[in-house]
């Protein structure tokens, strides 16, 4: 809001400081300082209120260390970083921009749910709190509004930029290119719809989803929406629950995402500007520069709140915080066109998802075959495992930071193995 007050003040009276306003980088430079700002201000303010109303989960007995210490906490600090996110992308992104609308709306969509959830357990007194079910419903619905609107949304498409001397003429040919002079260079030009996705490790290599319902014979591209609207539904639903599971102890779901939103803003910024896609080789895609503003805002928010959530946490993000930080993580790498990148990138996530299937899967089986279920983990999710073998909640944590960091690392050399 901000971004459109000063262009309107500036076509009355001319104002200094133009250059900076229009800046992707300056704008996002303030929303990470006023992010930081509000979740450390207001989120002080917002757990006294919050113990004020008692606002506290019930703490399930596990027999770990420090249980009895957690008991009290507030809970549906998620709030916090609601906060921190929605306020500086609203007052410094240009949100009449597709991506901005659209993450503005996963964010606000998976947040109420959690809230929902953490409503029920706190005020309800039903320890379960949604049903999972309705969770599920929730999940699908969002996975249904951003496949359609990326389908669908005729300002969503991405252009790949091929030099030529890059490419041979059967390689023209075969992709139907077309040319096209910027600043007096010839370039090749691929138009692609949202359906098309990087290939990581390998140059020029592309997925369209339509190719996985090539064995329903010629007629496969028919179904290119139902294949992606099925591919994004899995995606959310399974970053977001993955978000869910990680957060079980203090400080570990909100520094983890912070190190995934600094990766996705990354790719924001390299993928919506044409010079730095150009000489990366990789798709360009028009307007997703806007979102390298939400993505610093992200980080703000998530590390102003460990602020009050590292150990020994003063507050518990909740399903209002988690749900919400999977969505977004989710929606955002589909949206830069890195959603195969995920279990790479979200790898924490993903090994905490995975132990959790692991440890039910081979209760269940070893119950039905033998009478007595046996485990894996001593307990799962992983950073439970760890607990139960010793380790302290804080060198877990920072462990999985450093893990978190390294698979970082690794999914931003990816741009340039290919």
């Amino acid at each position: 809001m901000l971004y459109y007050l000063y262009n309107y003040l500036n076509s009355i009276i001319h104002l200094p400081g133009e250059g900076m306003v229009q800046s992707i980088s300056f704008r996002a430079a303030l929303a990470v300082i006023l992010s930081l700002t509000i979740s450390m201000v207001y989120g002080k303010n917002l757990i006294a209120r919050l113990r004020n109303l008692q606002v506290s989960d019930e703490i399930r007995i596990l027999g770990l260390d420090g249980e009895q210490a957690k008991k009290g906490t507030p809970t549906m600090g998620g709030l916090i970083i609601l906060a921190a996110i929605l306020i500086p992308t609203f007052l410094f992104a240009r949100i009449n921009n597709v991506y901005i609308i659209l993450i503005l709306v996963s964010t606000i969509w998976l947040g109420l749910v959690g809230f929902l959830d953490d409503y029920i357990k706190v005020f309800r007194k039903n320890k379960e709190g949604l049903a999972g079910r309705f969770k599920i419903l929730g999940q699908v619905g969002l996975g249904f509004i951003v496949a359609t609107t990326l389908y669908f949304n005729e300002h969503v498409k991405t252009k790949e930029f091929f030099k030529p001397s890059a490419v041979t003429e059967e390689f023209v040919k075969a992709n139907e290119l077309t040319s096209q002079v910027i600043d007096g260079d010839l370039y090749w030009v691929r138009d692609q719809k949202a359906t098309t996705t990087t290939v990581p490790f390998f140059k020029h290599s592309e997925l369209d989803y339509a190719d996985l319902a090539r064995f329903v014979g010629n007629s496969y591209k028919d179904y290119n929406y139902l294949v992606f609207l099925l591919v994004v539904i899995f995606i959310i639903t399974a970053v977001s629950n993955g978000a869910n599971i990680t957060d079980g102890i203090d400080g570990l779901a909100a520094g983890t995402s912070a190190i995934i939103g600094f990766v996705l803003g990354l790719f924001a910024y390299v993928s919506g500007n044409f010079i730095i896609s150009s000489y990366l080789n990789i798709m360009y895609i028009p307007n997703l520069g806007e979102m390298v503003i939400f993505a610093f805002a992200l980080v703000g928010a998530c590390v102003g709140f460990l602020w009050y959530n590292s150990y020994p946490a003063q507050v518990f993000m909740g399903d209002t915080g988690s749900l919400a930080l999977g969505g977004i993580i989710a929606t955002f790498s589909i949206m830069v066109r890195k959603e195969l990148l995920i279990p790479i990138l979200c790898g924490i996530f993903l090994v905490e998802n995975l132990s959790v299937m692991i440890q039910v899967s081979y209760f269940k089986y070893t119950k039905r075959k033998y009478g007595a279920g046996k485990r894996v983990f001593l307990m799962s999710p992983l950073h439970h495992h760890y607990q139960k073998l010793g380790f302290h909640e804080s060198k877990i944590v920072t462990r999985f930071w450093i893990i978190g960091i390294m698979l970082a690392i690794v999914t931003i050399i990816t741009l340039k193995v290919r």
